[in-house]
């Protein structure tokens, strides 16, 4: 197939549309991407690369890019900026840079923002090739949970916007089963809706911890809780930080922050003003293919986010790295990723935004056997093997598109990946038939 991808993020910023471009190169697609000028998170193009440097290439891919206002600060009328510059000039020059390019079926990866689905949908009317959505947030509700925006009209014209996205889309993919019930509240039909959950890259595996002797020295030694990702709003760490002061008379619990964000400065502040110095630890961002070796490093990964309806209807990225490479999960999260990490034993739940319901969840977790450890390592890693398989999601992705290529209406889901007993192969067959 001739696939054409639009994302207003790519290569050599880090997300998961990147994997997925080479492994479907790699399993004899023509792709191509169009796609704007990098500049997340830093807020700066990256170097090597400008507004005028239109054509690149990604280990063998043709990669389009326009030119964008960069994100900056990442304030709200900056990020706004940033993307009404993408999705303007994505639609007006994404039809010259692509010419002479057949395309069978367009891809648009979908984080934020959601008016990515404007120029992917010139591009299906130019090309007039279907276009499929793989949705990674819910609109307009993220904008309100992330506190950027609040104003009712606003909100309401950005609900406007996207109804008309999806109505000129011919398939949702979504990466959470929540998901599901709000966008078929905006008019969608179900069965123009898909499961497609995110998996992690190859290089999540499990390490040992002899393979991570760098990464061990480099931390704190005790028993050590791993916040790994980005370090935002979204993600209250205010909870962490309160969880680490309530347990001070646990010396051996290390809370280990790895990463970056809007919000890293305050984080170092107030572990400063907590007198926090002995039990949480900052390494800044790390690269992602030294990830593995953090992890193996930590004796259970932490996964927090504020409590809100949307973060309770998705799946962070970032679990399924963590199941990826065994490790045991402590959430303090709600809704679907807590029900992932309960149903699969792969560690314990506390409710989002309660310091002490984490704090004792730590506690318990310190003081488990090793032999419950060792039985958390094992169902995260069969968790991630029966519901995320990267082999097998892809496989669901390719056939996805195979039937929207050869014109197919729906209904297009055969099953939800996440709650169906199934083995991988069955599921796969079955969506194939």
């Amino acid at each position: 197939m001739n696939i054409l991808i639009v994302s207003q993020y790519f290569w050599p910023e880090s997300f998961r549309i990147n994997d997925l471009a080479l492994e479907l190169r790699n399993r004899g697609h023509n792709v191509s991407v169009l796609t704007g000028q990098p500049n997340y998170p830093d807020g700066r193009v990256y170097e090597g690369h400008s507004q005028l440097k239109w054509r690149d290439d990604f280990d063998g891919i043709p990669v389009a890019r326009v030119p964008l206002l960069p994100r900056g600060s990442a304030s709200g009328t900056r990020l706004a900026a940033n993307y009404l510059s993408f999705a303007a000039s994505a639609s007006a020059l994404g039809p010259w840079l692509c010419r002479g390019q057949q395309v069978d079926v367009i891809l648009s990866f979908v984080v934020s923002p959601v008016l990515v689905g404007w120029p992917a949908i010139v591009m299906k009317k130019w090309k007039r090739a279907p276009l499929a959505l793989w949705l990674q947030d819910l609109w307009p509700e993220s904008l309100s949970a992330t506190g950027h925006v609040n104003s009712p009209f606003v909100l309401g014209a950005v609900d406007r916007a996207v109804r008309q996205i999806y109505r000129h889309s011919d398939l949702l993919l979504i990466q959470s089963p929540g998901f599901r019930s709000v966008i078929e509240q905006q008019g969608v039909d179900p069965a123009r809706i898909a499961e497609l959950p995110n998996w992690a890259e190859d290089l999540y595996q499990p390490v040992s911890r002899e393979s991570a002797a760098a990464e061990d020295r480099e931390l704190p030694q005790g028993f050590r809780l791993m916040f790994a990702g980005n370090i935002g709003s979204s993600q209250s760490m205010p909870t962490i930080l309160q969880a680490a002061a309530l347990c001070r008379d646990e010396p051996r619990l290390k809370w280990i922050i790895v990463g970056d964000g809007h919000e890293r400065a305050a984080v170092e502040q107030e572990v400063r003003d907590q007198s926090l110095e002995q039990t949480v630890h900052l390494t800044g961002r790390r690269p992602m293919e030294s990830m593995p070796r953090y992890f193996a490093a930590a004796d259970a990964m932490l996964m927090t986010l504020r409590r809100n309806p949307i973060f309770a209807r998705t799946i962070p990225s970032r679990l399924q790295s963590y199941l990826a490479c065994g490790r045991p999960v402590l959430g303090s999260v709600e809704g679907t990723p807590a029900d992932v990490i309960r149903q699969a034993d792969a560690g314990l739940v506390a409710p989002p935004e309660d310091p002490a319901a984490l704090a004792a969840a730590a506690r318990q977790m310190l003081h488990s056997s090793e032999a419950r450890h060792r039985q958390w390592q094992q169902n995260a890693l069969t968790c991630y093997q029966q519901h995320f398989n990267r082999s097998m999601l892809l496989d669901r992705l390719e056939q996805l598109a195979r039937d929207l290529a050869a014109g197919k209406q729906g209904p297009f889901d055969c099953g939800s990946v996440l709650n169906s007993r199934d083995t991988p192969t069955t599921k796969v067959e079955r969506c194939a038939a």
